[in-house]
């Protein structure tokens, strides 16, 4: 994992300290890329131990449009229990447990009538069934286009989305074979050392998985 390296080492030798909302403080750096081609293997870091429990359950948890950390919790899954305590779910009105819109809702119910309960009516769009069909049916379309950022909600939970947007692009594949599906990650915020290991694993997941419904190969994650 070259490419993890040679970020760690940028952020140590280039990165600015900034103060922040936690009153740590961090160094940082604005607009760092990396590409990791999938035909060559999957992207999960050797460097250092990954909960790979947490990455691929985390993952299908968005994909349900679940918003509750019971079934996280249900899979030995604890990273999210930090938001979820009766105190932090208090400030928005919420019970225990229920995290509001975060990745599951904004994936699967964006925009979707907030109910007078706290919970939301099913009418929003539902962004990962509209890009499949999208793939399938024009996959060398440009809007192929997934976004967990929702400037009305953002201030409606606790933690607003970090990885707020991807994309995917489909190359013609060469004669006799399948087209090579890639994605693109936009990350408002991350965490160098914690997140980012989680988040490349989980979208180079996510790109096989939607690739395989799609009938395609995988080709790069940016």
């Amino acid at each position: 994992m070259r490419q993890y390296l040679s970020l760690l080492r940028h952020v140590l030798d280039h990165g600015v300290d900034h103060p922040d909302r936690t009153g740590v403080g961090r160094k940082s750096v604005f607009g760092y890329q990396m590409r990791f081609n999938l035909q060559e293997g999957f992207p999960l870091m050797t460097t250092k131990k990954l909960h790979t429990r947490s990455i691929f359950h985390e993952l299908l948890w968005f994909l349900s449009g679940d918003t509750n950390v019971r079934a996280l919790q249900q899979n030995k899954v604890t990273i999210w229990d930090e938001w979820a305590t009766a105190e932090q779910t208090a400030k928005f009105g919420r019970p225990e447990g229920e995290l509001g819109p975060v990745y599951g809702h904004q994936w699967r119910n964006f925009g979707a009538t907030l109910k007078q309960d706290g919970t939301y009516e099913k009418d929003g769009i539902d962004q990962i069934t509209r890009l499949i069909n999208g793939l399938k049916k024009n996959p060398h379309g440009t809007r192929h286009i997934v976004t967990g950022w929702n400037p009305k909600e953002a201030d409606q939970v606790e933690l607003p989305p970090c990885h707020t947007l991807f994309q995917f692009y489909v190359a013609p594949g060469v004669p006799g074979a399948r087209p090579a599906l890639s994605c693109q990650l936009y990350q408002r915020s991350a965490d160098i050392f914690l997140g980012v290991p989680f988040n490349i694993a989980s979208y180079a997941l996510l790109t096989h998985m939607i690739a395989q419904v799609c009938d395609m190969d995988v080709g790069d994650f940016v």
